[in-house]
């Protein structure tokens, strides 16, 4: 008997016990859904979280107050923060730090702000920062309509603003151009003078919601010059960046006072390695969801065990047909191992149809794009094969062992 004969006859015997088989379908179906669905929504998240870390390109690194990273490394105690970066360490690094590339000044202003022209306003939700002439090269945006601040007017602090698509949609009629127009902030005037370029809503970065100002404007009106700044570097090479920490932590060891025994009171960190951290965390959730399923398959392997043995038991005749007719014990344990596998792995496809789409409609709430995790897909189908084979060996060998005679006499 081939296995086509095999998959034919094990497609009819699911027919024929309709009922308990979509229930086991079901089972098994959650159970790859929950899997796939989850894997497909964190592979999702990282996209997302790699292009919003990556707004700076792979020759870039920042220096910032240490204490306040996104996650914590992982030690028992909670690192407290260390003495503000302030205004005027910024501002000599960037003028003593020789090393061939850009440096870039920022301060944060709020992630509150609203800005208003004529009768309209947005809502309480705008992302201001206080920026420098060379924040636009090392941060990776682009612009879209008008220009960036000119030099002159990052020094003199002028009462100029760059914003993001979203802010502009917001205030601004869609056939108009914003540009030398002039929008209201925190009570002040401020002539619009680009649009950036979108780089796409995301729940988890709000580059499109964006209003920047000089840094030193922002200096004097908003932030004060003993808040915290960050310092951006973008080095000439790739091949340069750990050469330019190396650089840039002396320059500000010795800005900052430090002696040779301290350690680091700031935070010197590379792109990739936000990266990394944010990928060592989602690995907790990778785990998790692999536990999830698991355990939904073991209920399921459980539940197509107990209906391939009533099977066995509803058969028993047809078995002894079988057996009268020359069918050996490998070709009885073969067909009863056949449905169970035909059963995990239509209940595992119908698991990643459904998973896919849960996954992805997860990936379109956060603002990623549609993700096919092949892998996962591949694994699921896996799982489902052995979890078919698991649950049929044992009803399949105890069909092949039937007696034949008795098996013909069972009513």
């Amino acid at each position: 008997m081939n296995y086509a004969e095999n998959i034919r006859i094990a497609m009819r015997a699911i027919r024929s016990n309709s009922l308990r088989t979509i229930l086991t379908l079901l089972i098994i179906a959650f159970g790859i859904m929950a899997l796939v669905g989850i894997l497909t929504s964190i592979e999702s998240l990282k996209s997302s979280l790699a292009s919003t870390w990556s707004i700076m390109g792979a020759n870039t690194f920042s220096i910032r107050q240490r204490g306040l990273d996104v996650f914590g490394d992982g030690g028992d105690e909670e690192e407290k923060p260390s003495p503000n970066i302030t205004y005027e360490q910024a501002v000599m690094f960037k003028e003593r730090f020789n090393f061939p590339g850009r440096v870039s000044l920022s301060g944060f202003v709020t992630g509150m702000g609203v800005l208003k022209y004529e009768s309209k306003k947005t809502n309480q939700n705008v992302r201001v920062v206080g920026v420098d002439e060379n924040y636009l090269y090392v941060s990776g945006y682009e612009m879209g309509d008008g220009r960036f601040f000119t030099p002159q007017e990052a020094r003199n602090g002028d009462p100029v603003v760059v914003i993001g698509e979203n802010v502009r949609d917001k205030i601004f009629a869609p056939s108009s151009n914003p540009v030398n127009e002039f929008v209201s902030m925190n009570g002040r005037r401020y002539k619009v003078i680009g649009v950036l370029r979108s780089k796409g809503s995301s729940r988890v970065s709000s580059s499109d919601n964006t209003a920047m100002i000089p840094l030193l404007n922002a200096v004097h009106n908003n932030i004060g010059y003993d808040q915290s700044y960050g310092i951006a570097v973008a080095v000439s090479s790739v091949n340069q960046v750990q050469a330019g920490v190396d650089e840039a932590t002396g320059l500000m060891r010795n800005i900052r006072r430090q002696r040779l025994d301290e350690p680091d009171n700031f935070a010197c960190v590379k792109s990739d390695a936000i990266i990394e951290q944010l990928n060592s965390q989602l690995a907790y959730l990778t785990f998790a969801a692999l536990v999830i399923g698991i355990i939904t398959l073991i209920g399921a392997a459980t539940g197509l065990m107990n209906i391939m043995l009533v099977s066995v038991t509803e058969r028993t005749r047809e078995i002894g047909v079988s057996k009268a007719l020359g069918a050996t014990k490998k070709v009885i344990r073969r067909q009863f191992v056949m449905e169970a596998i035909v059963i995990c792995q239509i209940g595992g496809i119908v698991g990643i149809i459904l998973g896919t789409l849960a996954g992805n409609g997860v990936s379109l709430l956060i603002g990623g794009s549609f993700v096919m995790p092949w892998f996962w897909i591949i694994m699921g189908l896996i799982f489902c094969f052995i979890v078919g084979l698991g649950s049929g060996i044992y009803p399949a060998v105890k069909a092949s062992n039937l007696d034949p005679i008795d098996a013909l006499r069972y009513e």
